[in-house]
């Protein structure tokens, strides 16, 4: 990693995790083929399913606006899940990359309003990285 401003670059792919990510692309939450398959995949910028970066694989992220997305169950919500999420998030702004997270039921009652606040996030993002 090379600092850039006090900020590492995004150093990309572990390729010891490809086997898992492919793994999670064949086997989403239903939450995550709503995301994906209603909104993601249809918008301007270019989306990644369960991507890796660095030892962690990311639900949902985009290059250009270096942004991710992380849909959370149940597991989530407990010590060890908050404290693990934590330290990850910590990890992954180190690469000036920001995450959302959203539990799994905003996206079942809330979902239009997912999207127009990831529509207004990326655009941020985007003035911020163009």
């Amino acid at each position: 990693m090379r600092p850039e401003h006090g900020y590492h670059f995004f150093t990309g792919y572990n390729s010891a995790l490809k086997g898992t990510a492919r793994a999670l692309r064949k086997n989403m939450t239903r939450q995550e083929k709503k995301l994906w398959y209603d909104y993601l995949r249809n918008t301007p910028e270019k989306w990644y399913r369960q991507r890796v970066i660095d030892h962690y694989i990311v639900d949902f992220f985009c290059y250009s606006a270096r942004l991710i997305i992380e849909l959370d169950g149940a597991q989530h919500f407990t010590v060890d899940g908050e404290e693990y999420d934590s330290v990850r998030t910590e990890i992954l702004e180190q690469y000036r990359l920001e995450v959302l997270r959203f539990p799994n039921s905003v996206i079942d009652r809330n979902f239009r309003g997912i999207c127009d606040l990831l529509e207004e996030k990326v655009a941020e993002r985007m003035l911020c990285f163009s």
